[in-house]
Formats: structure tokens, C-alpha cells, sequence
């Protein structure tokens, strides 16, 4: 995914070491990674990519898994600090779960990990001293202004805001027209079509609202 992308750009241009990728099934593009960070532990989503990838990489030392018991393991590796949890939906908690009762730093960007379990997951951090830090859109950008202000007293409210989905500009006479096929034409993301629906009708702005609450 393009959190992930994006992780292993920053950590390409830094002195970090990648102890585990994990992936869903772009075989191709996890084997070039694999070749150019060497991590010790590859997992894909299904035992098929992982086997379609143990072929493309047979030459090199790296353990290969797959599905939820591979992503709990890359997320609990005693080699690893920070594990950045970028998976989608509720596949993400488990692995976070665990990675906390490991004593891992949490770089989050999977929203539904603290929408469907935010007090159980923020206890377990709390219980275990684990820092979470958000990594993502909205909440990253809020979280690096409130850690450049001196007192949280002088913050008074906080903005979530909206990318600008087909809808907007739109009067409430309009709206009564739009079809579902207009809902799925977001102008500026290419996203899976729940999501795509979600912020057409801000229902993700309000599930972002709940992981930012949290």
C-alpha cells in the first residue's frame, strides 16, 4: 500500500534496518523490496502469493509466511522496535495487539484498529508503556501541530478535514439526485469502493472523528 511505499522511501534514505515486510498479493513488487531491504521475515496475504514469491526470491536468506499468523508474527519480531501497522480494516488489530504486548513503538495508519477497539487497544498500550503515533493523513498532520505547541491548553478545538469528494460544492437540491455510480467517482484518490463511498457521505470523516477522539 502507499503507507507502506512511503515507509520504506524515508527509511531508504536513513541508517534503518527492515526486519519484516509484509504485503497483500503483489508478489512482483515485494520481491523487488525484498531484494533491496533484505528483511529476515516476508509476508504475503495468501499462501498462494507466498509461495508465487518464495519462487522469485529462492536465491536469498529470507523466511517467508502468510495471512494473520504471518502478519503476528512480523508485528512481535524481537529484532524489530516500531512496527507500522498499515494493513486494512479489522485484520489490523491483532497484529497491533500484539505488537504492544511486545513492547513495540506503533506507527498507526489503520483507523478501524482504534474504531472497533480503541479503549481495549489504548488500555494495552498504556498497561504496556507504548507510545502510538499516528502516521496517517489527518491525524498525523494534527499530531505534529499539537507536538510543536508548548501548553495543550492553548488548543481549542480541532479540524478534521475533507479531501473533496464528487459531492462537494453541492447544494441539498442536488444531493436528492446522485446516484451511487456518481458517489463512486472520487476526483483527487483511487481507493477500494467502500471507502470511496464513506467519504462521499463524510461516514469516514466520522469514523476518523472516533480514532481521533481516541
Amino acid at each position: 500500500g502507499s503507507i507502506g511505499r512511503q515507509s520504506l522511501d524515508i527509511i531508504s534514505r536513513m541508517p534503518i534496518r527492515v526486519a519484516a515486510l509484509t504485503a497483500g498479493q503483489s508478489v512482483e513488487l515485494m520481491a523487488q523490496q525484498c531484494r533491496q531491504f533484505r528483511p529476515e521475515l516476508a509476508v504475503m496475504a495468501t499462501q498462494e502469493a507466498a509461495e508465487a514469491l518464495c519462487k522469485e526470491i529462492s536465491d536469498l536468506d529470507i523466511r517467508i509466511s502468510w495471512g494473520e499468523e504471518g502478519l503476528i508474527e512480523a508485528a512481535t519480531m524481537e529484532s524489530a522496535k516500531c512496527v507500522i501497522t498499515a494493513v486494512v480494516g479489522m485484520l489490523g488489530l491483532k497484529p497491533t495487539l500484539a505488537a504492544i504486548r511486545a513492547g513495540k513503538r506503533i506507527g498507526l495508519a489503520n483507523k478501524e484498529t482504534l474504531v472497533c477497539a480503541g479503549e481495549l487497544v489504548m488500555e494495552e498500550a498504556e498497561k504496556h508503556g507504548v507510545e502510538i503515533v499516528p502516521v496517517d493523513s489527518e491525524h498525523s498532520a494534527i499530531f505534529q501541530c499539537l507536538m510543536g505547541v508548548k501548553e495543550k491548553s492553548e488548543v481549542h478545538r480541532l479540524i478534521l478535514t475533507c479531501s473533496g469528494g464528487p459531492f462537494f460544492g453541492m447544494t441539498r437540491e442536488q444531493l436528492h439526485h446522485v446516484t451511487k455510480s456518481d458517489a463512486l467517482k472520487h476526483p483527487n484518490w483511487k481507493m477500494g469502493a467502500k471507502i470511496t463511498i464513506d467519504c462521499a457521505t463524510l461516514m469516514n470523516k466520522g469514523l476518523e472523528v472516533i480514532e481521533a477522539m481516541r
